[in-house]
Protein backbone atom coordinates (compact mmCIF):
# COMPACT_ATOMS: atom_id res chain seq x y z
CA UNK A 1 0.00 0.00 0.00
CA UNK A 2 1.44 3.35 -0.97
CA UNK A 3 0.14 6.80 -1.71
CA UNK A 4 0.78 10.51 -1.40
CA UNK A 5 2.66 11.76 1.62
CA UNK A 6 0.47 13.98 3.73
CA UNK A 7 1.76 17.52 3.88
CA UNK A 8 2.52 19.07 7.24
CA UNK A 9 3.26 22.65 8.18
CA UNK A 10 5.88 23.73 10.66
CA UNK A 11 3.13 24.64 13.13
CA UNK A 12 1.70 21.14 13.02
CA UNK A 13 5.14 19.65 13.65
CA UNK A 14 5.71 21.76 16.74
CA UNK A 15 2.21 21.28 18.17
CA UNK A 16 2.49 19.66 21.59
CA UNK A 17 0.80 16.23 21.51
CA UNK A 18 -1.12 14.84 24.47
CA UNK A 19 1.02 12.03 25.84
CA UNK A 20 0.95 9.17 26.33
CA UNK A 21 -0.85 8.23 23.12
CA UNK A 22 -2.31 4.77 22.62
CA UNK A 23 -3.62 3.11 19.51
CA UNK A 24 -4.29 -0.29 17.99
CA UNK A 25 -3.30 -0.81 14.37
CA UNK A 26 -2.70 -3.58 11.87
CA UNK A 27 0.72 -4.49 10.53
CA UNK A 28 1.46 -5.54 6.98
CA UNK A 29 1.26 -9.17 8.07
CA UNK A 30 -2.34 -8.56 9.27
CA UNK A 31 -1.33 -9.01 12.90
CA UNK A 32 -2.69 -6.44 15.33
CA UNK A 33 -0.35 -4.20 17.33
CA UNK A 34 -0.76 -1.86 20.27
CA UNK A 35 1.30 1.34 20.03
CA UNK A 36 2.09 3.48 23.07
CA UNK A 37 3.92 6.78 22.51
CA UNK A 38 5.65 8.54 25.40
CA UNK A 39 8.06 11.47 25.47
CA UNK A 40 11.12 9.29 24.87
CA UNK A 41 10.01 6.09 23.18
CA UNK A 42 7.47 4.24 21.13
CA UNK A 43 6.41 0.83 22.43
CA UNK A 44 5.08 -1.63 19.87
CA UNK A 45 3.43 -4.78 21.24
CA UNK A 46 2.16 -7.54 19.04
CA UNK A 47 -1.24 -8.74 20.19
CA UNK A 48 -1.58 -12.43 20.85
CA UNK A 49 -3.99 -14.83 19.21
CA UNK A 50 -5.93 -17.65 20.77
CA UNK A 51 -4.72 -18.37 24.29
CA UNK A 52 -1.78 -15.98 23.96
CA UNK A 53 -2.85 -12.62 25.33
CA UNK A 54 0.20 -10.74 24.06
CA UNK A 55 3.18 -11.21 21.82
CA UNK A 56 6.60 -9.64 21.36
CA UNK A 57 7.31 -6.13 22.58
CA UNK A 58 9.65 -3.67 20.83
CA UNK A 59 10.73 -0.43 22.49
CA UNK A 60 11.89 2.15 19.95
CA UNK A 61 13.93 5.14 21.13
CA UNK A 62 12.64 8.32 19.48
CA UNK A 63 16.22 9.58 19.39
CA UNK A 64 16.82 7.04 16.61
CA UNK A 65 13.83 8.21 14.56
CA UNK A 66 14.48 10.30 11.44
CA UNK A 67 10.95 10.62 10.11
CA UNK A 68 7.36 9.47 9.99
CA UNK A 69 4.70 9.89 7.33
CA UNK A 70 0.98 9.36 6.95
CA UNK A 71 -0.68 8.61 3.64
CA UNK A 72 -3.95 7.52 2.13
CA UNK A 73 -4.44 4.30 0.24
CA UNK A 74 -4.15 4.29 -3.54
CA UNK A 75 -6.92 1.74 -3.79
CA UNK A 76 -10.20 3.64 -3.59
CA UNK A 77 -11.90 0.61 -2.05
CA UNK A 78 -9.44 0.64 0.88
CA UNK A 79 -10.60 3.11 3.52
CA UNK A 80 -7.57 2.66 5.78
CA UNK A 81 -4.61 5.03 5.98
CA UNK A 82 -0.93 4.17 6.13
CA UNK A 83 1.58 5.08 8.83
CA UNK A 84 5.31 4.54 8.20
CA UNK A 85 8.08 5.40 10.63
CA UNK A 86 11.84 5.22 10.10
CA UNK A 87 14.38 4.38 12.78
CA UNK A 88 18.17 3.97 12.67
CA UNK A 89 19.15 2.18 15.88
CA UNK A 90 22.77 1.26 16.55
CA UNK A 91 23.22 -2.45 15.97
CA UNK A 92 26.05 -4.85 15.32
CA UNK A 93 26.12 -6.67 12.01
CA UNK A 94 26.17 -10.38 12.78
CA UNK A 95 27.77 -11.14 9.43
CA UNK A 96 30.75 -9.04 10.56
CA UNK A 97 31.66 -10.16 14.04
CA UNK A 98 34.65 -7.82 14.24
CA UNK A 99 32.85 -4.70 13.01
CA UNK A 100 31.77 -1.82 15.23
CA UNK A 101 28.07 -1.32 15.93
CA UNK A 102 26.53 0.99 13.35
CA UNK A 103 23.16 2.48 12.51
CA UNK A 104 20.82 0.17 10.62
CA UNK A 105 17.60 1.24 8.95
CA UNK A 106 14.38 -0.20 10.40
CA UNK A 107 11.00 0.71 8.93
CA UNK A 108 7.73 0.06 10.74
CA UNK A 109 4.48 0.24 8.75
CA UNK A 110 0.93 0.04 9.98
CA UNK A 111 -2.60 0.33 8.60
CA UNK A 112 -4.85 2.76 10.46
CA UNK A 113 -8.52 1.79 10.29
CA UNK A 114 -10.36 3.35 13.23
CA UNK A 115 -13.39 4.32 11.14
CA UNK A 116 -15.17 3.43 7.89
CA UNK A 117 -14.49 7.03 6.84
CA UNK A 118 -11.09 7.29 5.04
CA UNK A 119 -10.75 10.95 6.04
CA UNK A 120 -10.95 10.09 9.73
CA UNK A 121 -8.38 7.32 9.27
CA UNK A 122 -5.99 9.70 7.49
CA UNK A 123 -6.44 12.34 10.19
CA UNK A 124 -5.63 9.75 12.86
CA UNK A 125 -2.52 8.64 10.97
CA UNK A 126 -1.46 12.28 10.59
CA UNK A 127 -1.96 12.85 14.31
CA UNK A 128 0.39 9.97 15.10
CA UNK A 129 2.87 11.10 12.47
CA UNK A 130 3.03 14.62 13.91
CA UNK A 131 3.42 13.34 17.45
CA UNK A 132 6.22 10.91 16.55
CA UNK A 133 8.14 13.54 14.57
CA UNK A 134 7.71 16.03 17.40
CA UNK A 135 9.02 13.52 19.93
CA UNK A 136 11.95 12.61 17.70
CA UNK A 137 13.01 16.27 17.41
CA UNK A 138 12.76 16.92 21.14
CA UNK A 139 14.51 13.65 21.99
CA UNK A 140 17.59 14.52 19.98
CA UNK A 141 18.81 17.47 22.04
CA UNK A 142 21.87 19.42 20.87
CA UNK A 143 23.99 22.53 21.14
CA UNK A 144 21.94 24.83 18.92
CA UNK A 145 18.35 24.71 17.64
CA UNK A 146 17.80 22.44 14.67
CA UNK A 147 17.40 23.92 11.22
CA UNK A 148 13.79 24.84 10.57
CA UNK A 149 11.28 22.41 9.11
CA UNK A 150 10.26 21.70 6.44
CA UNK A 151 13.87 21.78 5.31
CA UNK A 152 15.47 22.53 1.97
CA UNK A 153 19.06 21.51 1.25
CA UNK A 154 21.50 22.31 -1.52
CA UNK A 155 23.50 19.10 -2.06
CA UNK A 156 26.85 19.40 -3.85
CA UNK A 157 28.48 16.20 -5.09
CA UNK A 158 31.91 15.74 -6.60
CA UNK A 159 31.52 12.68 -8.87
CA UNK A 160 35.30 12.24 -9.12
CA UNK A 161 36.03 12.10 -5.39
CA UNK A 162 37.36 8.94 -3.79
CA UNK A 163 36.75 5.94 -6.01
CA UNK A 164 34.44 7.98 -8.23
CA UNK A 165 31.30 6.53 -6.62
CA UNK A 166 29.98 9.54 -4.69
CA UNK A 167 26.87 10.00 -6.84
CA UNK A 168 26.00 6.29 -6.70
CA UNK A 169 26.49 6.26 -2.92
CA UNK A 170 24.16 9.23 -2.57
CA UNK A 171 21.47 7.60 -4.68
CA UNK A 172 21.76 4.24 -2.90
CA UNK A 173 22.07 5.39 0.72
CA UNK A 174 21.24 9.05 1.28
CA UNK A 175 18.43 9.92 -1.10
CA UNK A 176 15.78 7.82 0.62
CA UNK A 177 16.95 9.02 4.05
CA UNK A 178 16.30 12.64 3.08
CA UNK A 179 12.93 11.80 1.58
CA UNK A 180 11.88 9.87 4.68
CA UNK A 181 12.90 12.86 6.83
CA UNK A 182 10.72 15.15 4.66
CA UNK A 183 13.76 17.04 3.37
CA UNK A 184 13.61 18.51 -0.11
CA UNK A 185 16.90 19.13 -1.88
CA UNK A 186 18.51 20.56 -4.97
CA UNK A 187 21.23 18.28 -6.31
CA UNK A 188 24.23 19.87 -8.03
CA UNK A 189 27.01 17.70 -9.45
CA UNK A 190 30.22 19.71 -9.72
CA UNK A 191 31.76 19.84 -13.17
CA UNK A 192 35.21 21.28 -12.61
CA UNK A 193 37.65 22.43 -9.96
CA UNK A 194 36.37 25.41 -7.94
CA UNK A 195 32.84 24.92 -9.33
CA UNK A 196 31.39 24.70 -5.81
CA UNK A 197 33.36 27.75 -4.73
CA UNK A 198 31.97 29.79 -7.63
CA UNK A 199 28.44 28.52 -7.09
CA UNK A 200 28.11 29.40 -3.40
CA UNK A 201 29.86 32.72 -3.94
CA UNK A 202 27.10 33.87 -6.30
CA UNK A 203 24.05 31.82 -5.22
CA UNK A 204 20.93 33.10 -3.50
CA UNK A 205 21.42 31.15 -0.28
CA UNK A 206 17.97 32.08 1.00
CA UNK A 207 16.60 29.23 -1.14
CA UNK A 208 18.11 26.64 1.19
CA UNK A 209 18.39 25.97 4.90
CA UNK A 210 21.74 24.18 4.59
CA UNK A 211 24.49 23.42 2.09
CA UNK A 212 25.46 19.74 2.10
CA UNK A 213 28.71 18.48 0.62
CA UNK A 214 29.17 14.87 -0.46
CA UNK A 215 32.78 14.41 -1.39
CA UNK A 216 36.13 14.33 0.33
CA UNK A 217 37.32 17.30 2.34
CA UNK A 218 38.38 19.27 -0.73
CA UNK A 219 34.87 20.25 -1.82
CA UNK A 220 34.05 21.62 1.63
CA UNK A 221 37.25 23.67 1.42
CA UNK A 222 35.89 25.22 -1.78
CA UNK A 223 32.51 25.93 -0.21
CA UNK A 224 33.92 27.56 2.92
CA UNK A 225 36.16 29.87 0.91
CA UNK A 226 33.40 30.65 -1.56
CA UNK A 227 31.16 31.74 1.31
CA UNK A 228 33.93 33.90 2.77
CA UNK A 229 34.39 35.67 -0.57
CA UNK A 230 30.84 37.01 -0.56
CA UNK A 231 30.02 40.59 0.34
CA UNK A 232 27.54 39.23 2.88
CA UNK A 233 30.10 36.77 4.29
CA UNK A 234 28.99 37.40 7.87
CA UNK A 235 25.52 36.07 7.08
CA UNK A 236 26.59 33.54 4.45
CA UNK A 237 29.07 31.71 6.68
CA UNK A 238 26.26 31.13 9.18
CA UNK A 239 24.52 28.89 6.64
CA UNK A 240 24.59 25.43 8.23
CA UNK A 241 26.95 23.07 6.42
CA UNK A 242 26.47 19.33 6.18
CA UNK A 243 29.10 16.73 5.31
CA UNK A 244 28.61 13.30 3.78
CA UNK A 245 31.74 11.15 3.25
CA UNK A 246 32.23 10.48 -0.44
CA UNK A 247 35.99 10.80 -0.84
CA UNK A 248 39.06 8.95 0.32
CA UNK A 249 39.94 11.16 3.30
CA UNK A 250 36.59 12.16 4.85
CA UNK A 251 38.36 13.64 7.88
CA UNK A 252 35.64 16.05 8.99
CA UNK A 253 32.91 13.42 8.61
CA UNK A 254 34.94 11.00 10.74
CA UNK A 255 35.59 13.76 13.29
CA UNK A 256 31.91 14.61 13.69
CA UNK A 257 31.11 10.92 14.12
CA UNK A 258 33.88 10.72 16.74
CA UNK A 259 32.63 13.77 18.65
CA UNK A 260 29.28 12.05 19.13
CA UNK A 261 31.00 9.32 21.13
CA UNK A 262 30.42 6.65 18.49
CA UNK A 263 32.76 3.80 17.74
CA UNK A 264 34.95 4.15 14.63
CA UNK A 265 33.29 3.49 11.30
CA UNK A 266 34.32 3.78 7.68
CA UNK A 267 32.88 3.45 4.22
CA UNK A 268 29.14 3.07 3.81
CA UNK A 269 28.55 2.65 7.55
CA UNK A 270 30.11 6.07 8.20
CA UNK A 271 27.99 7.48 5.38
CA UNK A 272 24.77 6.21 6.99
CA UNK A 273 25.86 7.64 10.34
CA UNK A 274 26.46 11.07 8.79
CA UNK A 275 23.21 10.81 6.85
CA UNK A 276 21.39 10.13 10.11
CA UNK A 277 22.92 13.23 11.72
CA UNK A 278 21.99 15.24 8.65
CA UNK A 279 18.36 14.16 8.97
CA UNK A 280 18.30 15.04 12.67
CA UNK A 281 19.52 18.49 11.67
CA UNK A 282 21.16 19.72 14.87
CA UNK A 283 23.62 22.54 14.32
CA UNK A 284 26.90 23.18 16.17
CA UNK A 285 29.47 25.92 15.79
CA UNK A 286 32.64 25.27 13.80
CA UNK A 287 36.02 26.96 14.20
CA UNK A 288 37.74 28.23 11.07
CA UNK A 289 41.41 29.08 10.75
CA UNK A 290 42.56 31.94 8.53
CA UNK A 291 45.71 31.15 6.55
CA UNK A 292 47.88 33.92 5.10
CA UNK A 293 50.27 33.03 2.28
CA UNK A 294 53.37 34.88 1.12
CA UNK A 295 51.70 36.22 -2.04
CA UNK A 296 49.07 38.03 0.05
CA UNK A 297 46.52 35.31 -0.73
CA UNK A 298 44.23 34.47 2.14
CA UNK A 299 42.29 31.26 2.76
CA UNK A 300 39.99 29.84 5.40
CA UNK A 301 40.61 26.33 6.65
CA UNK A 302 38.45 23.95 8.67
CA UNK A 303 40.78 20.96 8.98
CA UNK A 304 44.55 21.28 8.79
CA UNK A 305 47.72 22.98 7.65
CA UNK A 306 50.54 20.56 6.86
CA UNK A 307 54.17 20.68 5.73
CA UNK A 308 56.61 17.84 5.27
CA UNK A 309 55.84 14.15 5.55
CA UNK A 310 52.05 14.41 5.98
CA UNK A 311 51.63 16.88 3.12
CA UNK A 312 53.84 14.77 0.85
CA UNK A 313 51.87 11.60 1.60
CA UNK A 314 48.56 13.39 1.06
CA UNK A 315 49.51 14.66 -2.38
CA UNK A 316 51.75 11.84 -3.61
CA UNK A 317 49.10 9.24 -2.73
CA UNK A 318 46.68 10.78 -5.24
CA UNK A 319 47.91 8.17 -7.71
CA UNK A 320 46.36 5.50 -5.46
CA UNK A 321 42.95 7.20 -5.27
CA UNK A 322 41.26 4.17 -6.83
CA UNK A 323 41.85 2.14 -3.64
CA UNK A 324 39.98 4.64 -1.44
CA UNK A 325 41.16 5.35 2.10
CA UNK A 326 43.95 2.77 1.76
CA UNK A 327 45.78 5.30 -0.44
CA UNK A 328 47.18 7.00 2.67
CA UNK A 329 48.60 3.74 4.04
CA UNK A 330 50.26 3.02 0.70
CA UNK A 331 51.58 6.57 0.47
CA UNK A 332 52.99 6.40 4.00
CA UNK A 333 54.90 3.19 3.29
CA UNK A 334 56.31 4.59 0.06
CA UNK A 335 57.43 7.85 1.68
CA UNK A 336 59.04 5.98 4.61
CA UNK A 337 61.45 4.33 2.19
CA UNK A 338 62.85 7.75 1.32
CA UNK A 339 62.46 9.85 4.44
CA UNK A 340 63.08 13.56 3.92
CA UNK A 341 64.26 16.29 6.26
CA UNK A 342 62.74 19.75 5.90
CA UNK A 343 64.50 22.90 7.06
CA UNK A 344 62.52 25.85 8.30
CA UNK A 345 61.52 28.12 11.15
CA UNK A 346 58.43 27.51 13.28
CA UNK A 347 56.87 29.90 15.79
CA UNK A 348 53.55 29.87 17.60
CA UNK A 349 51.37 31.63 20.16
CA UNK A 350 50.52 29.18 22.96
CA UNK A 351 46.84 28.98 23.82
CA UNK A 352 47.39 30.09 27.41
CA UNK A 353 49.37 33.14 26.26
CA UNK A 354 46.65 34.31 23.86
CA UNK A 355 44.02 33.96 26.57
CA UNK A 356 45.95 36.43 28.70
CA UNK A 357 46.20 39.05 25.96
CA UNK A 358 44.27 42.28 26.51
CA UNK A 359 41.17 42.44 24.36
CA UNK A 360 40.90 45.00 21.58
CA UNK A 361 38.00 46.18 19.51
CA UNK A 362 39.22 44.19 16.52
CA UNK A 363 39.93 40.95 18.36
CA UNK A 364 36.53 40.92 20.04
CA UNK A 365 34.51 42.02 17.01
CA UNK A 366 31.49 39.80 16.57
CA UNK A 367 30.36 38.49 13.23
CA UNK A 368 27.71 41.19 13.03
CA UNK A 369 29.89 44.11 14.11
CA UNK A 370 32.19 46.27 12.05
CA UNK A 371 32.38 46.76 8.32
CA UNK A 372 33.74 44.49 5.65
CA UNK A 373 36.25 47.12 4.57
CA UNK A 374 37.93 47.23 7.98
CA UNK A 375 38.20 43.45 8.03
CA UNK A 376 39.78 43.38 4.59
CA UNK A 377 42.24 46.12 5.51
CA UNK A 378 43.37 44.28 8.61
CA UNK A 379 43.70 41.05 6.70
CA UNK A 380 45.75 42.50 3.88
CA UNK A 381 48.15 44.25 6.23
CA UNK A 382 48.85 41.02 8.09
CA UNK A 383 49.40 39.01 4.92
CA UNK A 384 51.82 41.37 3.22
CA UNK A 385 55.28 40.07 2.39
CA UNK A 386 58.07 41.76 0.48
CA UNK A 387 61.49 40.22 1.17
CA UNK A 388 61.25 36.77 2.69
CA UNK A 389 63.55 33.80 2.42
CA UNK A 390 62.10 31.18 0.05
CA UNK A 391 59.19 33.08 -1.44
CA UNK A 392 56.37 31.56 -3.43
CA UNK A 393 58.51 31.74 -6.60
CA UNK A 394 60.66 28.84 -5.42
CA UNK A 395 60.58 25.53 -7.27
CA UNK A 396 57.62 23.71 -5.84
CA UNK A 397 57.43 19.95 -6.03
CA UNK A 398 53.72 20.19 -6.83
CA UNK A 399 51.75 22.89 -8.59
CA UNK A 400 49.20 24.54 -6.30
CA UNK A 401 45.69 23.52 -7.31
CA UNK A 402 44.04 26.32 -5.30
CA UNK A 403 44.62 29.51 -7.22
CA UNK A 404 42.81 32.76 -7.74
CA UNK A 405 42.57 32.87 -11.52
CA UNK A 406 40.14 35.76 -11.12
CA UNK A 407 41.11 38.16 -8.31
CA UNK A 408 38.60 37.87 -5.50
CA UNK A 409 38.46 39.94 -2.34
CA UNK A 410 38.58 37.65 0.68
CA UNK A 411 36.65 39.00 3.61
CA UNK A 412 36.40 37.89 7.19
CA UNK A 413 37.25 38.89 10.75
CA UNK A 414 40.63 40.56 11.32
CA UNK A 415 43.63 38.44 12.29
CA UNK A 416 44.30 40.33 15.50
CA UNK A 417 46.95 37.85 16.71
CA UNK A 418 49.11 38.11 13.58
CA UNK A 419 51.56 40.71 12.32
CA UNK A 420 52.57 41.10 8.65
CA UNK A 421 54.76 38.30 7.35
CA UNK A 422 57.66 40.67 6.69
CA UNK A 423 57.83 41.54 10.40
CA UNK A 424 59.21 39.37 13.23
CA UNK A 425 56.69 37.48 15.31
CA UNK A 426 55.70 39.20 18.58
CA UNK A 427 58.07 38.69 21.49
CA UNK A 428 55.53 36.74 23.55
CA UNK A 429 55.39 34.04 20.85
CA UNK A 430 57.42 30.84 21.18
CA UNK A 431 60.07 30.26 18.52
CA UNK A 432 61.09 26.62 18.10
CA UNK A 433 64.87 26.37 18.31
CA UNK A 434 65.08 23.35 16.01
CA UNK A 435 65.13 24.03 12.29
CA UNK A 436 65.16 20.44 10.97
CA UNK A 437 61.77 18.74 10.80
CA UNK A 438 60.22 15.57 9.44
CA UNK A 439 56.72 17.02 9.56
CA UNK A 440 54.69 19.92 10.87
CA UNK A 441 50.92 19.70 11.04
CA UNK A 442 48.42 22.07 12.57
CA UNK A 443 45.04 20.37 12.94
CA UNK A 444 41.73 21.66 14.28
CA UNK A 445 39.66 18.47 14.05
CA UNK A 446 40.27 15.08 15.61
CA UNK A 447 40.85 13.18 12.37
CA UNK A 448 43.16 13.59 9.40
CA UNK A 449 41.42 10.69 7.63
CA UNK A 450 38.77 8.10 8.46
CA UNK A 451 41.35 5.99 10.29
CA UNK A 452 43.80 8.63 11.55
CA UNK A 453 42.99 10.34 14.87
CA UNK A 454 45.60 13.09 14.84
CA UNK A 455 44.19 15.26 17.66
CA UNK A 456 41.93 13.17 19.91
CA UNK A 457 41.35 16.12 22.27
CA UNK A 458 40.09 18.40 19.50
CA UNK A 459 36.48 19.56 19.29
CA UNK A 460 34.47 21.49 16.71
CA UNK A 461 34.55 24.77 18.62
CA UNK A 462 37.41 24.58 21.11
CA UNK A 463 39.18 27.61 19.59
CA UNK A 464 42.44 25.65 19.47
CA UNK A 465 44.99 24.78 16.80
CA UNK A 466 46.53 21.46 17.75
CA UNK A 467 50.14 21.79 16.60
CA UNK A 468 52.14 18.59 16.19
CA UNK A 469 55.66 18.50 14.81
CA UNK A 470 58.27 15.77 14.51
CA UNK A 471 61.92 16.75 14.75
CA UNK A 472 64.66 15.31 12.59
CA UNK A 473 66.42 12.28 14.04
CA UNK A 474 63.42 10.01 14.39
CA UNK A 475 63.94 6.58 12.85
CA UNK A 476 61.74 5.12 10.14
CA UNK A 477 60.59 2.44 12.55
CA UNK A 478 59.62 5.00 15.20
CA UNK A 479 57.77 7.11 12.63
CA UNK A 480 55.88 4.05 11.40
CA UNK A 481 54.93 3.19 14.99
CA UNK A 482 53.74 6.77 15.41
CA UNK A 483 51.32 6.51 12.50
CA UNK A 484 50.13 3.07 13.55
CA UNK A 485 49.35 4.50 16.99
CA UNK A 486 47.56 7.41 15.32
CA UNK A 487 44.96 4.95 14.04
CA UNK A 488 43.78 4.65 17.65
CA UNK A 489 44.69 8.19 18.71
CA UNK A 490 47.39 7.02 21.13
CA UNK A 491 50.41 8.47 19.30
CA UNK A 492 50.71 11.40 21.71
CA UNK A 493 51.19 8.96 24.59
CA UNK A 494 54.21 7.19 23.11
CA UNK A 495 56.69 9.51 24.89
CA UNK A 496 58.75 9.76 21.72
CA UNK A 497 61.36 12.52 22.28
CA UNK A 498 61.11 13.64 18.65
CA UNK A 499 57.36 14.33 18.78
CA UNK A 500 56.08 17.64 20.16
CA UNK A 501 52.42 18.52 20.72
CA UNK A 502 51.21 21.95 21.83
CA UNK A 503 47.90 23.79 21.79
CA UNK A 504 48.16 27.17 20.08
CA UNK A 505 46.01 30.03 18.79
CA UNK A 506 48.27 31.15 15.98
CA UNK A 507 51.46 30.05 14.22
CA UNK A 508 53.97 30.97 11.56
CA UNK A 509 55.99 28.62 9.36
CA UNK A 510 58.90 29.75 7.17
CA UNK A 511 60.33 26.91 5.05
CA UNK A 512 64.02 27.13 4.20
CA UNK A 513 64.16 24.02 2.01
CA UNK A 514 63.97 25.09 -1.66
CA UNK A 515 61.43 22.39 -2.49
CA UNK A 516 58.47 21.08 -0.59
CA UNK A 517 54.71 20.88 -0.27
CA UNK A 518 52.32 22.80 1.94
CA UNK A 519 48.69 21.75 2.10
CA UNK A 520 45.63 23.41 3.57
CA UNK A 521 42.75 20.98 4.17
CA UNK A 522 44.57 18.54 1.90
CA UNK A 523 44.83 21.03 -0.99
CA UNK A 524 48.22 22.19 -2.27
CA UNK A 525 48.88 25.90 -1.78
CA UNK A 526 51.85 28.00 -2.81
CA UNK A 527 55.11 27.01 -1.18
CA UNK A 528 56.63 29.63 1.08
CA UNK A 529 56.12 31.42 4.39
CA UNK A 530 52.66 30.99 5.87
CA UNK A 531 50.91 31.99 9.07
CA UNK A 532 47.53 31.16 10.57
CA UNK A 533 45.12 32.13 13.32
CA UNK A 534 42.05 30.30 14.59
CA UNK A 535 38.68 32.09 14.68
CA UNK A 536 36.37 30.36 17.12
CA UNK A 537 32.75 29.54 16.26
CA UNK A 538 32.91 31.34 12.92
CA UNK A 539 30.88 28.81 10.91
CA UNK A 540 28.05 26.38 11.64
CA UNK A 541 27.78 22.69 10.85
CA UNK A 542 25.14 19.99 11.17
CA UNK A 543 26.71 17.63 13.67
CA UNK A 544 24.18 15.68 15.67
Amino acid sequence: MCGTVASSSMDSVTLEPDLPMRGEFTGLSRFRYTLVLSEKELTVQKLGTGRRKSGTVSVLDLQDCTGCRAYGAEDGADTSAGLSMYFYPVRRRWDRLSSSPSRRRVEHRFRVAVSPDPRINLEEAQRWSRAIRHGAYLRTGGVCPEVRRPRRFLVLINPQSGKGQALALFNNHVQHMLEEADITYTLQVTEHQNHARELVREADLSQWDAVVIMSGDGLLFEVVNGLMEREDWEKAIQTPLGVLPGGSGNALAASIHYYNGSQPLSGEELLVSCGFMLCKGLVSHLDLTSVCLASNQHLFSFLSLAWGFVADVDIESEKYRHVGAARFTMGTLVRLTSLRIYKGKLAYLPAEESQALPSTSSSTMSLTDGSNSSSVHSRNSNCQNHHLHNSCNSNNAHKPIWTNETPVTMRGPPDSLLVPLDQPVPTHWTVVKEEDFVLVMAVYQSHLAEDLIAAPASRLEDGIIHLIYVKAGISRQALLRLFLAMEKGTHLNTNCPFVVYVKVRALRLEPYSPKGTITVDGEVVEYGPVQAQVHGRLARIIAG
